[in-house]
């Protein structure tokens, strides 16, 4: 069989995964999406309690929406907010049904991608030998198969970052998350175990973008109806700043209201703010208590939980055999990196780009989706929508087409995460206003949109869900 019979694999069912598989069937290109998770979007079935600032209509990819009306699929309402829960079972779980169960096929890890018969050192015939994906069923079962391509948007939900302040895990840190008492997701305190975790107890919440915020916000309205219940804030960095947001000038109302919603969590006294403190050690204490002590020796004393949400990092351990070229910072694609450094770039200035800056040196393999942005925060969905489209578009010969910029990207707050907000049915129609500048924020100069098409308002994703 040569190449070009070979299926195109896709490592993750998630939101972009399966967007890439309705790009690739649409275009009449072979598909294998391999998804670790028993369901399509387990990831996003993880953060199912969160609140997505992005109405529906910006969370829906082009091709999936025709093959979905095509099976008679019930659109939601374009201007309602949808939880996790809502997106995995609303939207993806029938966008994997209208694929089928031949193309999607869930509770299959990726272990290993390589070249037949080549390890990363092997020259000879390289780009002509197809890539080997080898698999690992949910009863144990190995397998492997042949693909003419990959596109790994397998995301970075598994890999959370540490509350260790150098990157690594604080000393005693391993330990205490073993016995329950760090966490690294958003909880649900809908959930009455998860609420009696955190109520009448003392919760440190760790960390800076709209995850924490999420966790602050939601925390704090349990401190208001459980007596006893303290909360500390801790940031590595020396002052809130920005940390809240754009406000009243977010084009995405919701975010907006995020940040606002903190800002008087912490105006009201609800949880006290500690800044500069980079926690290097997690001490044990007595009744299952822990200390946090900084690295400039700052404690932070009777801790019974700690809510961790510091980011996340690709895990590339299952690429080992591949050629990537990634940015030894940021460990995304080298010509997507200077794009997206969030030491530079907001999520606004953050160019579009498709095939050309996803590539590698291995002929055939593309990074996309929250795995392309590598450890930098602030990725978009329909970013990674525009990113399958221009890959499908290589894949088939469509070149042009793969070249061809079709989005423009919003400038207002950090452009990532996911908020909750008092009224899931918030009227939409100060997001329809907002929606009509075409971003979150000042239009982009007149040489950085021409030759694209009409803005769209672009979606975000949770921060702390990583498109899988």
């Amino acid at each position: 069989m040569s190449n070009d019979e070979l299926p195109v694999v896709v490592i993750g069912a998630g939101p972009v995964g399966l967007a890439a598989a309705a790009e690739l069937r649409e275009r009449d290109r072979e598909v294998l999406v391999f998804e670790r998770g028993r369901v399509p979007g387990a990831a996003v079935a993880q953060w199912n309690h969160v609140r997505l600032f992005s109405r529906w209509g910006e969370l829906i990819a082009p091709p999936a929406r025709r093959l979905l009306d095509i099976a008679g699929w019930t659109a939601p309402e374009e201007n309602a907010y949808p939880t996790g829960r809502d997106w995995q079972q609303q939207y993806l779980a029938p966008l994997a049904t209208a694929l089928g169960s031949r193309i999607v096929r869930t509770g299959v890890e990726v272990t290993g991608v390589s070249r037949r018969g080549r390890d990363r050192v092997v020259d000879a015939e390289r780009d002509t030998a197809p890539f080997t994906v080898h698999l690992r069923h949910a009863d144990g079962r190995e397998e492997r198969v042949f693909a003419a391509a990959v596109i790994d948007a397998s995301g970075t939900w598994g890999a959370p970052n540490p509350l260790g302040g150098d990157g690594l895990a604080a000393l005693g840190e391993t330990a205490a998350a073993a016995a329950g008492v760090i966490g690294y997701r958003v909880p649900d305190l809908d959930d009455p175990a998860a609420a009696a975790r955190h109520a009448g107890r003392h919760t440190v919440i760790a960390g800076s973008g709209h995850s924490t915020l999420t966790a602050i916000v939601a925390l704090a309205g349990l401190a208001e109806q459980a007596p006893g219940t303290r909360l500390t804030w801790v940031l590595r960095r020396g002052e809130i700043g920005a940390t809240f947001g754009g406000g009243d000038a977010d084009q995405l109302p919701a975010r907006g209201a995020l940040g606002e919603r903190a800002r008087r969590a912490v105006e009201a006294g609800l949880l006290e703010v500690v800044t500069g403190f980079r926690t290097a050690a997690v001490e044990p204490a007595a009744g299952g208590q822990v200390a946090l002590v900084a690295d400039s020796g700052a404690r932070v004393e009777g801790v019974d939980a700690v809510v961790t949400l510091t980011g996340f990092a690709p895990d590339l351990s299952w690429l080992s055999q591949i050629r990537l070229e990634l940015d030894s910072t940021l460990q995304a694609p080298v010509r997507l990196a200077p794009m997206i450094d969030p030491n530079v770039h907001s999520c606004g200035t953050v160019y579009p780009h498709g095939v050309g800056e996803l590539s590698h040196p291995e002929s055939g393999f593309y990074s996309a989706g929250m795995k392309s942005y590598g450890r930098a925060p602030t990725f978009l969905a329909m970013t990674g929508y525009e990113q399958v489209r221009s890959i499908a578009a290589e894949l088939a010969g469509d070149h042009d087409a793969a070249r061809r910029v079709e989005l423009v990207l919003p400038d207002t707050g950090v452009c990532g995460g996911a908020g909750v907000f008092d009224d899931p049915d918030t009227s939409t129609a100060d997001t329809a206003d907002a929606a009509g500048g075409g971003g979150c924020g000042g239009a982009p100069d007149a040489g950085e949109t021409a030759g694209q098409t009409v803005p769209e308002l672009i979606t975000l994703t949770a921060s702390g869900a990583r498109l899988s």
